[in-house]
């Protein structure tokens, strides 16, 4: 047995498929892909956390077309092994730990409040709005831009060179979006470049200033690894922020019981924040490559062989998580892998569940009787999970 990642109907709702796989065994070749897929918790988790099982960057082919992209991913924490990964992420880290996420929440909150106070307008003026476009994508750009110091009349190029970019990590992609990807690549990191250059002239307050600035002794981030380290958390929290607010709160909606618990108890805003990311993963698919031998639930990987977790499914495995398919926020523990495991644990896994916390705060609090508008169109992406839009009303 196995899934089409394009296909409609598997898209729609992939979790009876990967509880068939599940049945039937923890790892499967799949030769559409390319690669293995574990779908059990116990094998995704080991597949994440085994160090035989590394991220090792290919370029993209034909490395002249993909020159930025390429350029940006040979830098990149997310694509990189010890001792280079040690040593980015010890000074990404550094920089991250001088409290931008403490100082950064009054000013997410305020931002996602100002938000649901425009979509709240724009559903009493027309009788519903798009969550997705009022909401859940512009929250995470204005919160990176100001974590990086963007000023705010520029932010409005991030979210399309992120939505370019994210493409490039889909199956079989067109050619028209692959080019599309490498000239998001080029702009974005000539955009940073010229940011670079003046905050190392005009330091502020700002992520990237503290980038600049931070040293191990006398090692610090190349300019391309700064440009890299950006690049990465642009990507990786707009999609996952947009996407489990999106999903979220679709989720919430269709299981109205649950969003009339939050309501009832604010005090479960953060369990809440876990099983949605659990429920509806954003990201259902993460690769590694095997460096040596290794075996995963009995199934063998090859030296140069790929393997992925499957992050959807391993957040359904009822060896894990009771009643797994039901939307449970007062679920607890929790331990679902929406931000990986071991070493490539998301750094910025801190700072999404702030943003997260504060979308479902200040809906709740301003929207009570929120109520889903139409059916929502699903993207037709399988990598990364979302919606196209998420009409609501009142």
């Amino acid at each position: 047995m196995s899934f089409d990642p394009a296909d409609p109907a598997f898209l729609a709702d992939p979790y009876p498929v990967f509880a068939a796989l599940r049945a039937e065994a923890e790892v499967h070749d799949h030769p559409g892909l390319g690669l293995a897929v574990a779908v059990s918790h116990a094998a995704s988790s080991a597949v994440l956390r085994e160090r035989s099982l590394g991220r090792l960057w290919t370029d993209a082919a034909p490395v002249a077309a993909f020159a930025e992209f390429n350029l940006l991913h040979r830098n990149s924490l997310l694509e990189s092994e010890p001792p280079t990964h040690t040593r980015l992420r010890r000074l990404v880290a550094a920089a991250f730990g001088r409290g931008h996420t403490e100082r950064l929440r009054p000013r997410v909150e305020a931002l996602a409040a100002g938000l649901v106070e425009e979509l709240a307008e724009r559903v009493d003026a027309d009788g519903s709005a798009d969550l997705l476009a009022v909401l859940a994508a512009p929250l995470p750009i204005q919160v990176i831009g100001e974590l990086l110091g963007v000023p705010e009349s520029e932010r409005g190029l991030l979210q399309p060179w992120s939505n370019a970019i994210v493409k490039m990590y889909e199956y079989d992609l067109a050619p028209d979006l692959a080019a599309a990807a490498e000239r998001a690549a080029g702009e974005f990191a000539a955009y940073l470049r010229t940011l670079v250059a003046h905050r190392r002239a005009h330091p502020g307050d700002d992520l990237v200033s503290d980038l600049v600035a931070v040293r191990d002794g006398t090692d610090r981030l190349s300019e391309d690894e700064l440009v890299a380290t950006a690049v990465l958390l642009l990507m990786a929290g707009h999609e996952a922020t947009v996407n489990v607010v999106g999903n979220g709160v679709h989720a919430l909606l269709t299981y109205r019981d649950q969003w009339e618990l939050l309501l009832a108890d604010p005090a479960l805003l953060p369990s809440a924040v876990e099983e949605l990311i659990r429920f509806d993963a954003p990201l259902q698919l993460f690769e590694r490559t095997a460096t040596a031998p290794v075996t995963i639930a009995g199934h063998r990987v090859e030296p140069g062989a790929k393997v992925a977790a499957l992050l959807g499914a391993a957040a359904r495995d009822p060896a894990v998580f009771t009643d797994p398919d039901r939307l449970d926020i007062t679920r607890s523990p929790n331990p679902h892998l929406g931000f990986g495991a071991g070493i490539h644990y998301c750094v910025g896994a801190p700072l999404a569940r702030v943003e997260v916390s504060a979308a479902l705060k200040a809906l709740t609090a301003r929207l009570p009787g929120l109520v889903g508008a139409g059916a929502p169109e699903r993207r037709p992406e399988f990598v990364i999970r979302g919606l196209e839009e998420l009409p609501v009303g009142v």
